[in-house]
């Protein structure tokens, strides 16, 4: 799938603001930045942030006095986020928890027409497998000959299924609390927004309603707009009839049956893993090699794919991939080539007094057979020569606290850090070289 990109824009005339961009999960992504303040390129028409000022309206819509009166209301909260429609302002959710993983979804379950039951979706979410869940409300709505979905989500949770320039949007988040809309690049150029930036939504036989658009950024597969809590309650949007699901390490295929049978007749499933999205042929062999110094210690082997991860033959995981004891981090499980030069690194980092600098608790694995998050190019975990440490810490786009010193033995031994990519992955380290202990 191609990475949308995402252009923030603001306020009167929908002045462009600026563009995000980065690729999930692909080093070469441009960009880098906090999870807090994400690098963001300017656009040669680039304009100041600002809340919706002004007397203006909409001719013939009838519904000059209510925008002025929210253009009236508009301002600054206490902690600088913007507040533009204070009746159907929410609580903004704050910066992301450095504990919390961005990836997309594997599944969506929707009912359009009631909500899922609370006991449903914990059940779901107990499901051994399931990683997170995020629950919404959604509802289509036809516009000039065109339907798009509009969602109303609680931005803390929701953000977190979104690709990474918009998840560490951290201003979106803000105004979609603030009672703004979030439109998708496509969605933003096909809807009937104004020249003052407002857009008008009516579900059903209500009167529609005027929101005005705070952002505009990618979103999940099948979501056009977005919206807060508030502002799905005043659309009449079911509340609470839809459930996104990611599965993280277990094939959401292998989950598919465990999650239909606890939902019944209650919702039907959505695929939006990689393999459903790309349309990927879960019965084709397909054949995975590394190229350069390290490609013939590391060898090469035949896979097939299941949700997002690949199964590789079990000659190859016999021959090459072994579980041993290491210094630190205690067993692990990784390509055999590797583990002389992950122990002595180890070691090394031991004898400088570093070994606190990382915690076992905190290593996300080695060998793990699976895609780069939302793509079908196979991540170095697939030949067991990539290791993810301190992750909470350390999540995609972030500078992360990676201790320098550990960093700088770990190149000394031949391994490059995510650190240094222009879309920083600082828990990220990987067999560059071989370099063999002496």
């Amino acid at each position: 799938m191609q990475m949308r990109r995402g252009v923030a824009r603001v306020a009167g005339g929908l002045a462009v603001a600026a563009v995000l961009t980065a690729c999930a999960g692909d080093p070469s992504g441009a960009g880098s930045g906090t999870a807090e303040d994400p690098v963001m390129g300017t656009s040669p028409v680039s304009e100041a942030l600002e809340a919706p000022t002004g007397g203006g309206s909409a001719a013939g819509s009838g519904r000059s006095t209510d925008r002025e009166d929210r253009q009236d209301a508009a301002g600054g909260r206490d902690d600088g986020v913007v507040v533009a429609d204070p009746e159907h302002a929410v609580e903004p959710p704050g910066p992301r928890g450095r504990d919390e993983a961005i990836a997309p979804p594997d599944m969506l379950l929707f009912n359009a027409d009631e909500p899922l039951a609370d006991e449903v979706v914990d059940e779901i979410a107990a499901v051994d497998g399931v990683d997170e869940v995020s629950r919404l409300s959604m509802a289509q709505v036809s516009l000039e000959e065109r339907v798009y979905t509009v969602a109303a989500v609680d931005s803390a949770t929701y953000r977190l299924f979104t690709p990474p320039e918009s998840a560490l949007f951290q201003e979106q988040w803000d105004r979609v609390a603030g009672g703004e809309v979030a439109l998708t690049t496509a969605s933003e150029k096909s809807l009937p927004v104004d020249g003052d930036g407002y857009l008008q939504l009516a579900l059903g036989e209500d009167d529609a309603q005027e929101i005005h658009v705070g952002a505009i950024a990618p979103q999940i597969d099948q979501v056009d707009a977005v919206v807060n809590t508030s502002w799905g309650e005043e659309l009449g949007i079911p509340a609470g009839n839809a459930l996104l699901v990611r599965t993280g390490q277990k094939a959401p295929q292998a989950l598919r049956p465990v999650i239909a049978k606890i939902l019944g007749d209650q919702a039907t499933i959505q695929d939006m893993d990689v393999v459903a999205r790309e349309g990927l042929d879960t019965d084709a062999t397909q054949q995975a090699f590394l190229v350069g110094g390290v490609a013939e210690a590391v060898g090469t082997f035949r896979y097939t794919v299941a949700g997002g991860q690949v199964i590789p033959e079990q000659a190859w995981e016999s021959q090459y991939i072994s579980t041993e004891e290491v210094p630190i981090l205690g067993t692990v499980t990784c390509n055999k080539a590797m583990m002389p030069q992950l122990r002595a690194a180890l070691e090394e980092i031991t004898l400088a007094g570093l070994a606190d600098k990382i915690n076992p608790g905190e290593y996300a694995g080695c060998y793990y057979p699976r895609f780069i998050a939302g793509s079908t190019t196979l991540s170095n975990h697939s030949f067991g020569t990539a290791f993810d440490l301190n992750v909470p810490g350390n999540l995609r786009g972030t500078v992360g606290e990676m201790d320098r010193g550990v960093v700088a033995i770990f190149k000394r031994w031949g391994f490059a850090w995510g650190g240094d990519w222009s879309y920083t992955d600082p828990m990220h380290f990987e067999m560059e070289s071989l370099v063999e202990p002496r």
